[in-house]
């Protein structure tokens, strides 16, 4: 049966290449904003639904308690650069992908209220993913350090267990939750694929379509090797971890804190400061209170926050 078949991964990787290439190759405003506005909502609307549904469940204070109540005597240097590395993955910093976004906005777009709207909003949804999983894992008795597995293979088992008297409401619970995974990668996969598209047309001046479909066929390509590489073909290993890890921790562990820093060298030491200045004035429309500081964070703080993470993730401290 197909729903066991090892290619399983290989054709759903390939359906959601197909799908961003068909929002990007329609443009910003005509594919990716318009994707944005039905899938986002979406996407929240389902995760309060489930958020709610866990936090319904018998013993989900627990959980909530879990994720609410801080244990100050477990923060030290290593839990604070692991969350200044989660920052990375969950702004998408240092792949270009704001920056490319950023490139469509008009000169009367406010950069900073967008920043701290962007930081808030992301704060909330990760609370909201939270209430999500360990009030539902609490309530059965599972393990909240239980990593990929707990989204995979354990948390079917909680929505089976949690409503064993309700399957049906079970049943669409578990429908939801992976519709919302599908949703949060779709529109990851979007923002991402318009980094090479936007490269191909305004640097190489080549058709936005023909651009999308190039960066479409390689990321075919590597998303086929990745998926191979879980189980399918136990040969795609190199240096004892496989296709996906290798990529994974390529991207992950040095262009992704590598990016960031070099952004912020260019940014702070090689942009003229003029050019920085209007860019957060909104060429002097808006006051500049906090441009000094913003241009000491960029040049000092946050290349030593980032070099400390990328250090951290090597192991160095």
């Amino acid at each position: 049966e197909f729903s066991s078949h090892p290619l399983r991964p290989v054709f759903w990787t390939v359906v959601f290449i197909l799908i961003t290439h068909g929002v990007v190759v329609n443009g910003v405003r005509n594919g990716i904003e318009r994707a944005s506005k039905l899938l986002m909502p979406t996407l929240f609307v389902l995760l309060v639904v489930i958020v709610v549904a866990s936090c319904l469940l018998p013993g989900a204070s627990q959980g909530i308690e879990f994720l609410l109540k801080p244990d100050f005597g477990k923060v030290n240097q290593s839990v604070l650069l692991e969350a200044l590395g989660q920052a990375f993955f969950s702004l998408s910093l240092g792949t270009a992908c704001l920056c490319t976004y950023a490139s469509y906005f008009s000169r009367q777009t406010n950069l900073a209220r967008s920043a701290i709207q962007i930081a808030l909003i992301d704060t909330l949804i990760a609370i909201l993913a939270g209430l999500m999983i360990f009030p539902a894992a609490f309530s059965v008795g599972v393990s909240p350090d239980s990593g990929p597995s707990l989204i995979f293979i354990t948390l079917p088992n909680v929505f089976n267990r949690a409503f064993a008297s309700m399957p049906l409401v079970g049943y669409i619970i578990s429908i939801l939750f992976y519709a919302l995974l599908a949703l949060a990668a779709l529109t990851s996969t979007i923002s991402m694929h318009e980094i090479g598209t936007a490269f191909f047309y305004e640097e190489l001046h080549i058709d936005r379509k023909r651009g999308a479909w190039i960066e479409t066929a390689v990321c075919v390509i590597i998303g086929i090797f990745c998926s191979l590489s879980c189980g399918a073909v136990d040969r795609l290993v190199f240096f004892g971890r496989s296709f996906l890890d290798c990529c994974d921790y390529l991207t992950a562990q040095i262009l992704l804190p590598l990016g960031a820093f070099l952004t912020c060298i260019f940014l702070g030491w090689f942009v003229p400061r003029k050019v920085v200045l209007d860019e957060f004035t909104n060429w002097g429309t808006l006051r500049g209170t906090f441009f000094h500081v913003y241009l000491f964070a960029v040049r000092f703080v946050c290349p030593l926050c980032i070099l400390s993470v990328f250090l951290h993730q090597f192991g160095i401290i």
